[in-house]
């Protein structure tokens, strides 16, 4: 019924930058707070950044002042803007999102499949 499809990952260079977006997708009547995670080999998965309707957003202390979460309402998309990126922010990213499905009364959490992003030193 849903669907949260990220893209833009990658191979890049230490100091370089990525935008990543995603796009939630299917019978959506509305969409809360949306999120970016991320999952590192042998870690475990943490918020990255966090985007509340309104337009509130929240990072993780490593990457402020590096990321910026926004989205795009009309779109149904929210991005992550990548810059100065280290080797450390290798992992896969996540988009999640909380979606209140058309005819439904409840919000329900939704992940996407996840997107490679590698920074090389």
């Amino acid at each position: 019924q849903v669907q949260l499809v990220e893209s833009g990952g990658g191979l890049v260079q230490a100091g370089g930058s990525l935008r990543l977006s995603c796009v939630a997708s299917g019978s959506i009547f509305s969409i809360g707070g949306m999120g970016w995670y991320r999952q590192a080999p042998g870690k475990q998965r943490e918020l990255v950044a966090g985007i509340i309707r309104g337009g509130r957003t929240n990072y993780a202390d490593s990457v402020k002042g590096r990321f910026t979460i926004s989205r795009d309402y009309a779109k149904n998309t929210v991005y992550l803007q990548m810059n100065s990126l280290k080797p450390d922010d290798t992992a896969v990213y996540y988009c999640n999102a909380n979606i209140v499905v058309e005819r439904s009364h409840y919000e329900y959490n939704y992940w996407g499949q996840g997107t490679q992003v590698t920074v090389s030193s």
